[in-house]
Order: structure tokens, then sequence, then C-alpha cells
């Protein structure tokens, strides 16, 4: 038997209970994963709360670190004692152990601690597909970036830097804000405290940028868009403050026929090959220091509640870990 996070319905953070599992075998095109690590994301806190739609019971979180410890029938990517580092679906990694698609295992580098390689895959992949395919961004870009200190937006910061890409990053304190700036935000705005749609004019002299990435949906998508000049690109990936209201498309053309898409992850890297080359891309600027991940929070598996808890709250930066 191993331990696993499980829950039967949904609901606040109180949902998630800590439980015997009985792993089992993996099956055909399965691999089972002893997990040296897991990621948190808030992703997580979507599917825990029903907002995104999973079968229960079930599982939580999509991402981890571990050693392959058995494979099915037909298992061609990866072999027993490989260190391996994955993000996506089924969820479920949230557990000591586990029996996954051996699909979405990528072989971690021997540089790469497991700590890091659970901490990085989703966000990380999320930064190289947003930077290098949804706009691939050239050095002297200009874009704004909202929660410029979480787990997605520090490393946002550092690969905008190692590109030289100004970004222009939102944060909710002025502790945020420093940890932002020295990842490698051109300029960093607290919203608690400024009209961020103001402040992207002065900084740009009145410009405006070529591209903003929000994660954050209903509380800032409509002044994001005021923040793009023509024919700029509105990438919204994410709702943490909620889904983003309706709207209507005249609203692209009146702000001078602007560009709008709803990405997701498991799109870009639906097909192997794909995945791969993300994979190398990440792993290649990590390894080369270009970009540091950030493993501010550290919780242990049995603790998972109270790190969804301090997610929900706006406690934590940089990328948080559970250890089993």
């Amino acid at each position: 038997m191993a331990k696993a996070i499980r829950m039967n319905r949904t609901g606040g953070p109180e949902v998630m209970e800590y439980v015997d599992v009985d792993v089992g075998e993996p099956g055909p095109g399965e691999a089972r994963v002893r997990h040296a690590a897991c990621g948190i994301n808030f992703i997580d806190v979507y599917f825990r709360t029903g907002l995104y739609p999973q079968p229960l019971p079930g599982g939580l979180g999509m991402e981890g670190a571990g050693v392959v410890e058995a494979v099915g029938e037909g298992v061609t990517e990866v072999a027993v004692g490989d260190r391996v580092a994955y993000a996506g679906r089924p969820n479920g990694a949230y557990s000591e152990v586990r029996n996954l698609p051996s699909a979405l295992l990528l072989r971690l580098p021997s540089e790469i601690s497991f700590e890091t390689g659970a901490a990085m895959m989703l966000q990380g992949l999320t930064v190289q597909y947003l930077f290098r395919r949804t706009v691939p961004l050239k050095r002297g870009d200009t874009i704004l970036f909202h929660a410029a200190a979480g787990g997605v937006g520090l490393i946002a910061s550092q690969w905008a830097r190692a590109l030289g890409v100004n970004m222009i990053g939102t944060v909710g304190s002025d502790e945020k804000a420093a940890l932002a700036k020295a990842a490698g935000c051109s300029h960093v705005i607290n919203y608690n405290t400024e009209d961020f749609v103001a402040r992207v004019m002065e900084i740009t002299n009145g410009e405006k940028v070529s591209v903003v990435y929000d994660s954050i949906g209903k509380d800032t998508f409509t002044k994001s868009l005021d923040c793009l000049r023509p024919l700029g690109m509105m990438v919204s990936f994410g709702s943490a403050s909620g889904p983003v209201p309706d709207f209507s498309l005249a609203e692209l053309s009146a702000r001078g026929s602007l560009f709008i898409t709803r990405p997701t992850l498991f799109s870009y890297a639906a097909k192997r090959a794909d995945l791969e080359a993300m994979a190398a891309d990440l792993f290649a600027v990590v390894a080369s220091g270009d970009v540091k991940i950030d493993i501010n929070q550290t919780y242990k598996l049995a603790d998972a509640a109270q790190a969804h808890s301090d997610l929900e709250a706006r406690k934590t930066t940089g990328s948080s870990i559970l250890v089993p």
C-alpha cells in the first residue's frame, strides 16, 4: 500500500484525504513511478473545487518527479531505473507511488534535482509555449505579465531576461515586487497601490505592449485589453480570480484589431515530439542557470490541504512542492 491524497467530492481544502491506496502493476503503456517530489499548481485548486470537472472519487496533482519502478507492456519511452519528471493528466500526482501513461514521462537530466523537476514541469513548459510558440518573442519586445511573482511568473521573468524581452510584471505586494524585479522583470507594478493601465502607458510612453499574458482572469481581463497596442495579442491562460466575463468581439476591433487566444499546455504538448522538444528547451535554460526554479514552499504530502489554503490565500511565491 502507498499513501496518496484522494477526494470523494469537490469543495474546500478539507475534501482532500490522506489515505492508503493499492497501486498495483502498471498496465499496457503505463509506468509505475515512485515520487521524490510532487508539484503544486493553481490548476489543482480548479479540479478540487469542481471548476474543472473530473471523475470522482479521484486524485489531485498533475506534476511530479521520481524513479521508474516498473513498466507495462509496450512501453518504449522510459525504462526501469530512469529518473523522470512529468506534467499532465490524469490527475494523481499527490502520491508516494502511481501508475501513469509512459508517454507523459520525460527523462530528467542528472544535473536537475527531483525537487526542481517536480516544481518546474507544468510551470516551465507553460512559459516555454507562451514565449516560444503562442507568440514567438524576440529581443526588444515589450510584454505585460500578470502575477509575476508566482511560480509561472518568476520563471517567465527570468526567461524574458534571457531572451532580451522587456517584461512589465504585476504583483500584489511590495515584497512580491522585489522578487519579480530580482528575477528579471524590467518594470514591476503593484496593482494594489497603482493603476496598472496608467503605469503601462507611462512605462511605454503611450505605446502600450505587444502581448499581455493574463492568468488572473475576471479581475484583470478588460483592463489588460486596454494595455495592448493595435494588433496586439491577449493571451488568457488562467482564471485565478474567476472566469473571464462574457464580452463582445467588437471590443477587439474597437481597441485596434486585437487578437485573443485561450491556450492550454496540453494542446501544445499533445504530440510526443512536441513535448520532447519543449522539455529539451526547458531543461536547457534551467541547466544553463538562465532560469532558476525558486521552490519557496515545501510541504509534506499529508499537509496538502494546508498547501492549498496557502495557495488560495496568495501567501505563496515561486513554486511549491509536496514531499512524500
